[in-house]
């Protein structure tokens, strides 16, 4: 298993990150089967071979992924994938 974990700054304030964490739940729901729910400010996320959490703060955001065997071997481009979601995302 792999464990990814990612962390942004940002200054949209944790209601402007909620929301944007909330578009891109919707959208690997929709995209990828995934299911969410939210507890407090952080979202849990999970579908076959991944789970993982995405924790909003005031000027923060940290998504964190761990990665079953078959996906594993893909961590490196999944990890880049978010790295460029976030910065478009929370620019």
């Amino acid at each position: 298993m792999a464990r990814i974990t990612v962390e942004r700054s940002h200054t949209l304030g944790r209601a402007g990150a909620r929301a944007k964490a909330e578009a891109l739940a919707e959208r690997l729901a929709r995209e990828y089967d995934v299911r969410y729910q939210w507890k407090g400010d952080v979202l849990e996320f999970k579908r076959s071979g991944a789970d993982g959490t995405i924790a909003v703060a005031d000027d923060s955001v940290t998504v964190e992924l761990k990665l079953g065997l078959l996906l594993s071997a893909m961590s490196g481009t999944i990890k880049r994938e978010i790295e460029k979601g976030l910065d478009e995302s929370l620019s």
